[in-house]
């Protein structure tokens, strides 16, 4: 997720730290507010680049040379934002990127002090990775140069795991496998791009049965707890990633909110196992414990 630190001061630390603590791969995102060096060092290497192409892709290939030195071992194209999408709720608050403060945006800091002067004491949130020399991020910025050429260079440079995410059709994540992607990743980038794109939950078991049994499967968007992860797993997912309710606990507790929700989801998780007969999220017959055929 980018600009962690817009929930809390250190927030991007703080999923650091749980990734460490329980041993899952933290999405680092080309736009977060804490340097991607940083991240990957607080998460003791369980951090995963989600990279986004942008411009003519100089910079992008930059910031793949620097994660790859930085010690990645899993870059995350992300393609689900060719264009990024009229949010109007952004646009009614006047948020922007890089960050502006107008007369809306003061007011609204006075009326959250907490907030407010915790976040003045620690610094603005800014977009890390690009506050070196020779690196430059627009926002706005059109994606959509990005082919099957480019996918091609990308996997001849990156000598690690590479992950497409942000497919929905079956065809192509058939397309990316055979182009030699590790994984693809199932999503809608939390439906915030695209109001009519395809629930990625519908997609999933297509996706599943387009590639086979045995090719590794990822997914996010609208998972809120643990039955919906365990939903996930039985559509065919073999891994789950959660996002905005992890900045929602941040938010409302810090570190101790982080961990709380935490729990929560590993008793949800477990729970919904027992309720439906199935020992464990890589259990065969998890599938048919949830059909409702």
């Amino acid at each position: 997720m980018g600009m962690c630190n817009l929930s809390a001061p250190g927030a991007d630390l703080m999923l650091a730290r749980l990734a460490a603590r329980e041993q899952v791969p933290l999405g680092v995102s080309t736009v977060a507010s804490t340097a991607m060096e940083s991240l990957i060092e607080e998460a003791e290497g369980h951090a995963w680049f989600q990279l986004y192409f942008s411009g003519d892709g100089v910079g992008t290939f930059k910031l793949v040379e620097r994660a790859k030195a930085a010690g990645y071992k899993t870059i995350v194209l992300t393609v689900d934002v060719a264009e990024v999408g009229r949010r109007p709720r952004e646009l009614r608050h006047g948020f922007t990127m890089p960050f502006r403060i107008g007369p809306k945006q003061f007011l609204d800091f006075a009326a959250h002090p907490v907030w407010s002067l915790s976040t003045l004491f620690k610094g603005r949130p800014e977009m890390a990775n690009f506050q070196r020399d020779g690196y430059e991020f627009d926002r706005t910025e059109s994606r959509t140069r990005a082919d099957w050429d480019t996918l091609r260079r990308l996997r001849d440079m990156w000598p690690g795991n590479l992950v497409v995410k942000g497919v929905l059709d079956p065809d192509d994540a058939v397309a990316l496998r055979d182009a030699g992607v590790d994984a693809v990743q199932v999503s809608s980038h939390g439906a915030r791009q695209l109001e009519s794109a395809p629930a990625p939950i519908h997609a999933l078991s297509a996706v599943r049965a387009a590639v086979g049994p045995d090719y590794p499967l990822f997914f996010d968007s609208g998972l809120l707890g643990g039955e919906d992860v365990v939903k996930a797993y039985a559509q065919g997912a073999n891994f789950a990633f959660l996002g905005r309710n992890l900045q929602f606990a941040i938010t409302a507790g810090g570190e101790e909110g982080l961990s709380q929700l935490w729990s929560v989801l590993r008793d949800e998780t477990s729970i919904t196992l027992a309720q439906i007969g199935a020992t464990s999220l890589a259990q065969g017959p998890l599938a048919a414990s949830l059909s409702s055929d």
